[in-house]
């Protein structure tokens, strides 16, 4: 893609969802149908999509932070419990722990793909360890074979990662819970939502337990927990089903437009991607570099602020959730995680939708070099 010497006309928005006709005509005939809350839409959303992750029970809810925060749940996780998770997520992870009643540990990340170390995992595992939630970062899997090592539940993060393969087994298939996001940005989204996957029937009959109270027939009705309101609706179900028939198209863009970023920024010193392992299947959910400031000639904040005044929009995934406010008060004596410390200062991520053509990407490919040569 050639660099071209001046900066767009508009902005280009970072990851704008692929929407067409299909999904709004999908819409009205669910409006239509008369089912607007759960019904046969979310029925055959969790029945296919047990079939594309492999898995023997799929649960739709109403969000991937319920879908995390159910899981804890279901697997046991009580008030004065410990789950091992990492801070290079969004916070919503970090916080269903604490909305279980436990205390998020946090464990350091490996410097390649900043998804959690397993060595450090390792060193935090105590009796009060009740579960470890790892995070497919930007579509990397996690290394779940020593994670799940330690018998106590893996729930996995997947939110990024609804195409992503480890070691040749599907993400949905291999933790004892595997939590997947709609929302907007994903890459299968129904604006909002959240899928569950999980092989352990007791597991699955806790979740749909939680997700919605139970009734009966007729006017009689019963429950036999305590349950949250947090099941999809058909018309949010309807969405997502004709994005799962997209997915392999949308997936070849976004491969396209990883490959355009990979060769430009080869090319741009102190600028860097995260890892990705060859012997896993990436799902291409966002494109993150970390930019080197003494080799960049500037700072990642610096690069952010020049590329929106090229009208690049951009984004940080993330800063690290124990250097927040709410976190930093709540456990004010985390020792430093340098590794992910250090990440959080330097983490960009690029445009990247099936939305954006050949020419935006090459639009923002065009600015980034023109703001590294300005610093350079």
């Amino acid at each position: 893609m050639e660099s071209v010497s001046s900066k767009r006309e508009t902005m280009l928005g970072f990851q704008p969802p692929a929407i067409g006709q299909e999904e709004i005509d999908a819409v009205a005939e669910t409006l239509r149908s008369g089912w607007l809350t759960t019904g046969p839409k979310a029925a055959e959303l969790e029945r296919r999509f047990a079939e594309y992750v492999q898995a023997e029970h799929v649960l739709a809810v109403a969000s991937g932070t319920a879908a995390l925060h159910l899981s804890l749940l279901a697997v046991g996780v009580q008030p004065g419990d410990e789950v091992i998770t990492t801070p290079i997520t969004w916070p919503a992870t970090a916080n269903v722990i604490v909305h279980a009643g436990a205390t998020p540990v946090f464990a350091d990340v490996r410097d390649s793909d900043l998804n959690i170390d397993p060595d450090r995992v390792a060193e935090l595992v105590t009796e009060r360890t009740k579960a470890i939630m790892p995070v497919d970062l930007a579509g990397q899997p996690a290394d779940f074979d020593p994670l799940m090592s330690h018998g106590v539940p893996v729930i996995d993060d997947a939110a990024h990662a609804a195409e992503s393969e480890y070691r040749g087994r599907k993400i949905g298939s291999i933790a004892d819970v595997t939590c997947f996001s709609l929302y907007a940005t994903k890459n299968i989204t129904s604006g909002e939502g959240g899928l569950i996957s999980t092989n352990d029937p007791a597991i699955a009959e806790s979740i749909e337990n939680l997700r919605l109270m139970r009734r009966g027939d007729g006017s009689l009705y019963d429950i036999v927990v305590p349950g949250y309101k947090a099941n999809l609706s058909d018309v949010l179900a309807a969405i997502a089903l004709v994005q799962l028939d997209k997915l392999e198209h949308h997936g070849e863009i976004r491969r396209r437009q990883f490959a355009a970023y990979d060769e430009a920024v080869a090319e741009l010193e102190g600028i860097e991607p995260l890892a990705r392992d060859p012997r896993d299947t990436h799902a291409h959910h966002l494109y993150v570099v970390r930019i080197d400031a003494e080799r960049a000639g500037a700072s990642r904040d610096e690069y952010q602020r020049r590329l929106a005044e090229e009208n690049i929009a951009t984004s940080i995934h993330f800063l690290p959730v124990h250097t927040l406010t709410a976190y930093r008060e709540r456990l004010p004596d985390q020792p430093p995680l340098p590794v992910a410390e250090r990440a959080g200062s330097e983490v960009l991520s690029l445009p990247l939708s099936p939305a954006h053509s050949d020419a935006d990407i090459a639009d923002a490919i065009s600015a980034l070099r023109r703001v590294h040569d300005s610093f350079r």
